[in-house]
């Protein structure tokens, strides 16, 4: 695996845990709009590391842009680098590669892309994936495009430029109506702030408040309440809203489709602490251990969530199991990417440099670990490795989301589907290759209870996307579809 260029070199990442996608953040009506970006981005680092960019607009200086590697508290927390982004209109873009040269990420990939037009330049931040982009970049360049890029997002721009649209929002229109996938996506014109989501509503986009004139467009709501914006509502799936002045505009830009939105944002992506469909994630995520602790119930001493995205669901299987919680596992806060040189050795101690084990209360213990995903299984081997290690008793696993079988196509890292853990093995044989007492996993219908739906997942109607589980995606992937990916059959 490579680092990414002037990055220390990561061995956690064995690619053993879906990475977030993306984050995007815009403000309007506001002074040294580019500030509240850098704010709203560092909210939403955890939707990606890799990179980050804010673009701006000032009347006397024009549009503006920094793109860098890196978190955000490193690059736009810089006197030197927040005076080159003045304006009141600005939007931002953190990165992790779901499209393109993935682990070897250029400058030129980072986003937000810029476009001047013949009525004034335009600038997009796109979350999501893009399942036809291949065939449309093959048009694109057929058509005389030249791509700066190795991201499906500027297909976007060139589409943009093709239109016969005399303004740039009638344009974005045009745009993104060719598009398949999923996008939530922020732009920004030399007065506008644009949102748009997809039909489906895949990715999160919401509207927030600053202030008496101010905007903002976020992907999670923790984002607004770090600016102190007040939370307005989520932009809904096919909507688009145009903020001008004190205005905000909608429309509804596409043909009307079936609500599907990523459920895997409830179980990880998203921060405990934004609100999904009207819902905390945070409960979200402790009614998960609620049922798994209903469906799969286990004697034992202690429950241990697998820091940090564990946790909630740990603590909700405690509440019900009535089996103490506890720190069974600590995890180092400030270990961040080592700087040591990745030798063989240093790969190998691999989970160890971030988690380490609290033996004197695991020693002697049966201990439940709950963990969010299984993906490849690699570190969950290891994690068992280190409790046995510590003198646990007995190691079960409780996994607060369904088996991930099949790969995600709109905006998420998957490995490829020989890949998945879950392609390959039954419950059984993950249980016996990972090495543990037990394994069990919260059922599709559980996961939905606990998102809300009392009913469970109405196979006929879910509300949900959750293909990564089911293999039925609500877009085809067109894609890879052509390239020889073979979509499960449908049910009789």
């Amino acid at each position: 695996m490579r680092a990414l260029p002037g990055t220390p070199f990561d061995p956690m990442d064995d690619g053993d845990k879906l990475k977030e996608e993306c984050g995007v953040f815009g403000v309007i009506g506001v002074t040294d709009a580019a500030n509240f970006v850098a704010l709203g981005l560092h909210a939403l680092q955890h939707r990606g590391q890799e990179a980050g960019g804010i673009v701006t607009y000032d009347p006397e200086q024009g549009f503006n842009s920094a793109r860098r590697f890196g978190y955000v508290r490193d690059n736009f927390t810089r006197a030197d680098v927040m005076e080159t982004l003045p304006g009141a209109l600005a939007i931002g873009h953190v990165r992790y590669s779901t499209a393109g040269s993935k682990g070897a990420t250029a400058i030129r990939d980072v986003q937000p892309f810029f476009g001047e037009f013949s009525m004034g330049g335009a600038a997009i931040a796109h979350n999501g994936n893009l399942t036809n982009a291949a065939a449309l970049r093959r048009e694109l360049i057929e058509r005389g495009s030249i791509f700066q890029s190795s991201s499906d997002s500027e297909c976007i721009i060139h589409l943009m430029a093709r239109s016969i649209q005399t303004n740039i929002s009638e344009r974005i229109k045009d745009a993104l109506r060719r598009v398949e996938g999923a996008f939530s996506v922020v732009a920004m014109t030399r007065t506008k702030l644009i949102g748009v989501r997809d039909a489906h509503g895949v990715r999160p986009l919401v509207l927030g408040r600053l202030g008496d004139s101010g905007w903002c467009l976020s992907s999670e709501t923790c984002a607004l309440d770090i600016v102190g914006a007040e939370y307005v509502r989520e932009i809904e799936p096919g909507e688009m809203v145009v903020i001008e002045g004190n205005k905000v505009q909608s429309t509804r830009p596409f043909s009307p489709a079936p609500s599907r939105f990523c459920i895997f944002e409830q179980v990880y992506f998203s921060r405990p602490d934004s609100i999904l469909m009207g819902r905390s994630v945070y409960e979200t995520r402790r009614q998960i251990g609620v049922e798994l602790a209903k469906e799969a119930p286990v004697d034992a001493d202690l429950v241990c969530p697998v820091p940090d995205s564990g946790t909630p669901a740990a603590i909700g299987y405690s509440q019900q199991s009535g089996i103490p919680y506890a720190m069974g596992i600590i995890r180092n806060q400030y270990m961040g990417r080592t700087f040591i040189e990745p030798t063989e050795q240093i790969r190998n101690m691999g989970v160890r440099l971030k988690l380490n084990v609290n033996r004197a209360l695991i020693q002697g213990k049966r201990v439940i670990l709950v963990d969010d995903s299984v993906v490849r299984g690699t570190t969950s081997r290891k994690i068992k490795d280190m409790i046995l290690d510590a003198g646990a008793a007995e190691v079960h696993f409780r996994i607060a989301s369904p088996p991930t079988a099949w790969p995600c196509f709109y905006g998420v890292d998957t490995p490829e589907r020989s890949k998945l853990l879950a392609a390959t093995m039954s419950e059984d044989e993950m249980r016996d290759w990972i090495g543990v007492n037990s394994l069990k996993f919260i059922s599709l219908d559980g996961l939905y209870r606990a998102a809300g739906e009392a009913a469970g997942r109405d196979p006929k109607a879910p509300k949900f996307c959750d293909a990564c589980f089911s293999g039925e995606y609500p877009i085809p992937p067109s894609d890879k579809l052509a390239q020889g990916f073979e979509m499960k059959e449908p049910a009789a």
